[in-house]
């Protein structure tokens, strides 16, 4: 686990490469397998591999425009109605898909859309929501691309964990 996290690095270029069935099924499990408070897992998820679609999304805030050459965009909402803690549940989804594209041989990256801006008059949530016909009572928290790397990063190494910010028994 431990090597897999060195070597995750996030990834803004793609190879335009399509994923087979079987590969976006194992991330589609890996994220209804991920952890949430009390096992209330209130995330859903929209998975996107149409590229029209993935670019519309990729106009959703500044920043995003990789979206449009990824394999694969993975919408994670949630329902507050469901948990008070949504927000760290469909961060752990997030956390886990990223994970497990790692482990595959993909790379990916987290597009942040909650708290974030389309337009002066419209949030990137509500563009996501309205091009994706997201239900009202359900929370647009991110996207993660995913796709085949065509770029590569050097994996990080000891020199790069902040061991400073590690403190024992008290601050």
């Amino acid at each position: 686990m431990l090597d897999l996290l060195y070597r995750r690095r996030s990834i803004r270029k793609y190879k335009p490469k399509k994923l087979d069935s079987e590969t976006v099924q194992v991330l589609i499990k890996a994220a209804l397998l991920s952890p949430s408070s009390r096992g209330f897992q209130p995330w859903q998820f929209v998975v996107v591999d149409d590229s029209d679609v993935l670019t519309q999304l990729a106009s959703s805030k500044k920043g995003a425009g990789f979206l449009k050459d990824a394999a694969l965009g993975i919408v994670i909402l949630a329902d507050p109605a469901k948990s008070d803690v949504w927000i760290e549940d469909a961060s752990i989804a997030a956390t886990i898909l990223h994970l497990t594209s790692e482990s595959l041989g993909l790379g990916s990256c987290w597009i942040q859309i909650r708290e974030r801006q389309f337009s002066e008059s419209e949030t990137a949530e509500q563009y996501v929501r309205r091009i994706l016909s997201i239900p009202e009572n359900l929370k647009v928290a991110s996207i993660i691309s995913i796709g085949y790397p065509d770029e590569t990063k050097t994996p990080y190494g000891d020199q790069d964990l902040q061991f400073d910010k590690v403190h024992w028994h008290n601050y």
